[in-house]
């Protein structure tokens, strides 16, 4: 993963391993290491309505069974998305 950062010259990478991506030496090449909830909760305060269409065409797409925005917070909190979709639900 590392490398492929490198090589599109990324910012950021993106993990739930944080541990494996300590930040002196991502530093070297200007890339920093954010968790998932880190992540979107950064994408809530950058654009929170791009954020709700997303999450509302995610709950659209799910048609076997019917599934609604509150169903996509409650899976995204089970990998660890808590502060961002703690968030999403205090508007």
């Amino acid at each position: 993963m590392l490398t492929a950062a490198i090589a599109c010259r990324a910012d950021a990478i993106v993990t739930f391993d944080l541990k494996d991506f300590p930040a002196e030496p991502l530093a070297q090449w200007g890339i920093e290491a954010w968790s998932p909830d880190e992540f979107v909760f950064d994408l809530v305060d950058f654009d929170t309505k791009r954020v709700w269409g997303c999450l509302q065409r995610i709950a659209d797409s799910r048609r076997n069974p019917p599934e609604t925005i509150e169903d996509v917070l409650t899976q995204l909190e089970r990998p660890g998305l808590i502060e961002s979709t703690a968030r999403l639900r205090a508007g």
